[in-house]
């Protein structure tokens, strides 16, 4: 493995994705080399490629959904051996010594995670760089195992859209009777669907969109309430344990907290910012219900969540791309115009 790398990197907030070679860092003796196979095309991506959230340092190479071979391993590496299919999603590192990590939640690290790139590594203080490229190195604790059988092209999105919806399911301890309930049907959201689902909870989709009954039923879902409809809206009153809310724009939570049941939690996985309008404390207050935040997973969970999609033969709904046209697929994602999930197939960048 060659630590002179080719990707795709933005160079500039303004400018469109570009091949770009750079210097990925020695292996360590912990370390799994990884020759990626396929990425996942997430929102943040395109969020860091274009400083939405502030903080890109660039050249940024995006790409935190990873499914690779490894190539080689370091001599302290006893979990993985040269072929086995692996995954790294979006950290590479973390304290390893604080309470959030102790609990294997990384994600929280105290001292900040290390994520898969536009951010630096904790030894040598190297920028990291991401999927969108010929091979990764990562420390073993961070990569994942992928279950035997799992199509690797629909897994790729389970290192970021899976997590992130399994990681509050798993939290707020849904199973067999529970009642979810979905806000929007994209990336996450149709994960959230089948996760859901494959729980054994009754699932419900909130859409503003009439016409997306058939998919959202074949994804999972046993309900479907068009939010905007007053009627619909009050028919299911009180009724959810747990609303995941994926909408990665800003909007009115209002609307659902009175379809929370008594205890019931409203959990944001898809914006990061202000809410407008503020929220109305009444419905908060008179049935003790919550409004929280999850953030991807911890490593284990990762894990968990990667075995139970094998066991269940869950994987995302993707639409393979060259790498060469990752900036239509961004302007693409910008309209919502993929169901569910671009992955490239990174044999391309070798055209």
């Amino acid at each position: 493995m060659t630590t002179n790398v080719l990707g795709y990197a933005a160079k500039s907030a303004t400018e469109d994705l570009a091949p770009y070679r750079f210097t990925r860092r020695e292996p360590r003796a912990d370390d799994v080399a990884i020759e990626i196979l396929y990425c996942g095309v997430c929102h943040s991506d395109l969020h860091t490629a274009r400083n939405d959230w502030g903080g890109t340092e660039y050249p940024v190479v995006p790409g935190h959904e990873i499914i690779g071979r490894v190539v080689s391993v370091g001599a302290e590496v006893t979990r993985f051996k040269l072929g086995d299919h692996v995954g790294v999603g979006c950290m590479v590192d973390s304290c390893q010594h604080c309470a959030a990590c102790g609990d294997g939640l990384e994600q929280y690290c105290q001292e900040s995670p290390v994520f898969t790139y536009n951010s630096k590594d904790r030894h040598d203080q190297m920028p990291t760089f991401g999927g969108y490229s010929e091979n990764i190195v990562a420390s073993e604790k961070f990569v994942l195992s992928i279950p035997d059988g799992l199509d690797l092209k629909g897994a790729a999105p389970l290192l970021c859209a899976g997590i992130t919806t399994w990681s509050p399911l798993r939290h707020w301890q849904v199973g067999e009777g529970s009642r979810v309930a979905v806000v929007g049907l994209g990336g996450l959201g149709h994960m959230a669907l089948k996760l859901a689902k494959g729980l054994g909870a009754n699932v419900t989709l909130f859409t503003r969109s009439p016409g997306k009954d058939e998919d959202a039923r074949r994804l999972g879902a046993d309900n479907i309430v068009i939010s905007t409809d007053d009627a619909q809206m009050e028919a299911v009153k009180g009724e959810f344990d747990l609303i995941i809310d994926t909408v990665p724009t800003e909007h009115d939570l209002n609307p659902y907290l009175p379809t929370l049941a008594l205890d019931g939690t409203l959990v944001l996985v898809g914006f990061l910012g202000n809410l407008m309008p503020t929220l109305n404390t009444v419905p908060l207050i008179m049935g003790r219900k919550s409004v929280a935040g999850s953030l991807i997973g911890g490593i284990a969970e990762t894990q968990e969540m990667l075995d139970f999609c094998g066991e269940q033969g869950i994987t995302s709904d993707v639409e393979v791309i060259n790498i060469q046209n990752i900036n239509e697929a961004y302007g693409r994602m910008l309209k919502s115009d993929v169901k569910y999930r671009f992955v490239i197939d990174m044999a391309s960048l070798k055209d």
